[in-house]
């Protein structure tokens, strides 16, 4: 089901059947500051199974995930303060951080160095999403493997993706995916230069 949703101002009963489709376990499809996003309730085992399914992406692909704001994201990653100061200064902002995670983060989300990537997106939509559900949100881009570019249509996104339960149309997507920072190393280093400006990284 493709619903259009305004991307500045979502209509709440909008944002409330795509969280209810998330309680339930399934994968929709939102809009974000960078580009569509598939996501899924970070805290049920099987919806992400399903969002792996359904991007048919390999299970040490990367996932990261949408947190509401910073006070949300001390409940899943150890910030220490030079962190928290890079943190506040970038989001909400087109960054993914990489952090060390805390046990409040499934096990599946982890990867071998037991950090996280965490977002928080300069968007209403997931921001929405997020405090509606409750829980952060899993975010990895609607791309699918081997293709160069991510979907900028709701419409070529939901024929791409069968499975996906909701696709909130935001209008037309990005192209450039967010920048990937690991804060896990006593400094700051670009992994993945995306939308958001590093010069602060260098």
């Amino acid at each position: 089901m493709i619903l259009s949703i305004h991307p500045e101002h979502p209509e709440p009963r909008k944002i409330k059947q795509a969280v209810d489709a998330l309680r339930s376990g399934e994968v929709i499809a939102y809009p974000t500051d960078t580009v569509y996003g598939l996501g899924c309730d970070l805290m049920n085992r099987k919806a992400i199974d399903k969002l792996y399914e359904i991007k048919r992406a390999a299970k040490n692909h990367n996932l990261s995930f949408v947190c509401a704001d910073l006070s949300d994201i001390a409940k899943y990653a150890h910030v220490d303060n030079a962190q928290y100061r890079i943190l506040k200064h970038h989001l909400p902002g087109a960054y993914c951080f990489i952090l060390e995670a805390t046990r409040e983060v499934p096990k599946l989300m982890q990867s071998k160095k037991k950090t996280v990537g965490i977002r928080v997106p300069d968007h209403a939509v997931p921001a929405a999403l997020v405090r509606e559900l409750g829980s952060p949100l899993i975010s990895t881009t609607a791309q699918r493997e081997g293709d160069e570019e991510p979907f900028l249509d709701a419409h070529e996104l939901a024929r791409a993706f069968p499975g996906l339960a909701i696709v909130l149309d935001g209008g037309v997507g990005g192209l450039v995916p967010s920048t990937v920072v690991d804060l896990t190393s006593g400094g700051a280093e670009v992994l993945r230069k995306g939308a958001g400006d590093v010069s602060a990284f260098g």
